[in-house]
């Protein structure tokens, strides 16, 4: 049973803030804590705001979001670490070695689908990157009791 999941892409302002709301409303009720952060976090700052907008567009948001840098400390406690690149996971099984188990891409019931980073794109770019976390996300589910 997981009871803790932590989201992880690079600066933690747009995939992973994304895919911590996403899990955040479809898990809800389950009792599951949905945290994220990113490799090379841009600390303290807020949702990129073109991911802020398409995820209001949906019906979701992350108000107060504050981007955090990962750590080892957060690696070891979460019980389930999704990621957004393969690079991610070579990243966090460098720094953790023991999170290899626990350690999967986003995607990974889509293929093995990897999440391309939006930042500095246009609308359309985050639109993208919305509709792979929501279809991740939600194959996801079964798994996450």
């Amino acid at each position: 049973m997981f009871k803790s999941i932590l989201v992880v892409c690079v600066g933690n302002i747009c995939r992973s803030p994304t895919g911590e709301a996403l899990l955040k409303s479809k898990l809800q009720g389950r009792g599951i804590e949905v945290t994220s952060a990113g490799l090379g976090a841009l600390v303290g700052k807020p949702v990129d705001s073109t991911a802020a907008e398409v995820m209001a567009t949906a019906g979701y948001s992350l108000p107060d979001h504050q981007a955090r840098q990962l750590t080892q400390n957060m690696l070891r406690s979460a019980d389930l670490i999704l990621v957004m690149e393969q690079k991610h996971l070579q990243s966090i099984h460098s720094m953790a070695p023991e999170a290899r188990g626990k350690t999967f891409l986003f995607g990974k019931w889509l293929d093995s689908c990897e999440v391309p980073d939006p930042y500095r794109q246009q609308l359309p770019a985050f639109e993208h990157v919305f509709r792979i976390l929501d279809k991740a996300a939600d194959a996801w589910l079964p798994y996450l009791k």
